[in-house]
């Protein structure tokens, strides 16, 4: 099953990588974001590693081709890539689930995913609400070996994060929050799934998705609550990685402690919903 839904996914990988952002698989060097948390992914697909003596954890899979980037960036900051323990996605989209098998088979990593998206991951994309009938969205079936909930608990070693079902962009998009100790401070890590809405979503009016509006509105809600210092997400592009980046090569104090820019980032996504709502809202009123 897994080689015939590779084999699918490679097919349809021309057409697809067209509609793609070349910064998806632009090589991205490896970093120490904070603490035991370091940036292993691309220039805007991220990919978080979270070490710990008793093995490590890994947020996000990405594409399949991926696979031999994170390997070598894990590799690079001097880590065991078949030290990965836990495997942990953002959502059940394909830029960011697609190397989980191939991840699972090469480390034998704990597959753990929120139960609103096992589905999705299992079935490999076709139970998309938005996505399922479109075969270039599609990736390899990938057996779930945990099914998490709201607020459950990941933890290996001194490494505890927790999962916020933030749903909308998928019914089973996740938040990770942990604690992070770095130069003596406790930090608060925010690694957001998403808040965005694709364009081909129905807001209002989606019988596979009735209460999509409101699974949106709950998103906002919780990551307005929730406490941020440093501020990540299932992108880079979403918490300006590459500009901070630069910031810390010219000198300045660690950029990615950052609660303005998660508060900013929220207020901002909030305003594009309601926007977006009310503009289907009236739409469907004088159909």
């Amino acid at each position: 099953m897994f080689v015939r839904s590779l084999l699918l996914l490679f097919v349809f990988a021309g057409s697809l990588f067209a509609q793609q952002d070349p910064a998806w698989t632009t090589p991205q060097t490896p970093y120490r974001v904070i603490g035991s948390v370091y940036y292993v992914g691309s220039k805007d697909l991220a990919a978080f590693l979270i070490t710990t003596p008793q093995g490590h954890i890994l947020i996000n899979s990405n594409l399949a081709s991926s696979i031999p980037m994170i390997r070598r960036s894990v590799e690079e900051l001097g880590f065991h890539f078949s030290d990965i323990k836990i495997l942990l996605i953002s959502h059940a989209h394909f830029d960011h689930a697609s190397g989980s098998a191939e991840i699972k088979r090469l480390t034998g990593a704990k597959y753990m995913v929120m139960d609103a998206d096992m589905p999705v991951v299992e079935s490999g994309g076709r139970d998309d609400f938005a996505l399922g009938n479109s075969p270039q969205y599609r990736f390899p079936e990938t057996k779930v070996d945990r099914v998490l909930h709201d607020g459950d608990k990941v933890q290996l070693g001194n490494a505890v994060l927790v999962a916020h079902l933030t749903p909308g962009h998928t019914k089973g998009c996740t938040t990770w929050t942990m604690k992070v100790s770095d130069g003596g401070h406790i930090y608060n890590v925010v690694i957001v799934g998403s808040a965005s809405f694709l364009s081909s979503y129905k807001l209002v009016g989606d019988a596979a998705y009735p209460n999509m509006a409101q699974d949106f509105e709950l998103t906002f809600r919780t990551l307005k609550a929730l406490p941020c210092d440093v501020f990540l997400g299932a992108h880079g592009s979403y918490f300006g990685m590459l500009k901070k980046l630069d910031e810390k090569k010219a000198g300045a104090a660690n950029p990615f402690i950052d609660p303005a820019g998660y508060q900013s980032y929220v207020a901002e996504k909030e305003q594009e919903f309601l926007a977006e709502l009310a503009k289907q809202t009236a739409a469907n009123h004088r159909e």
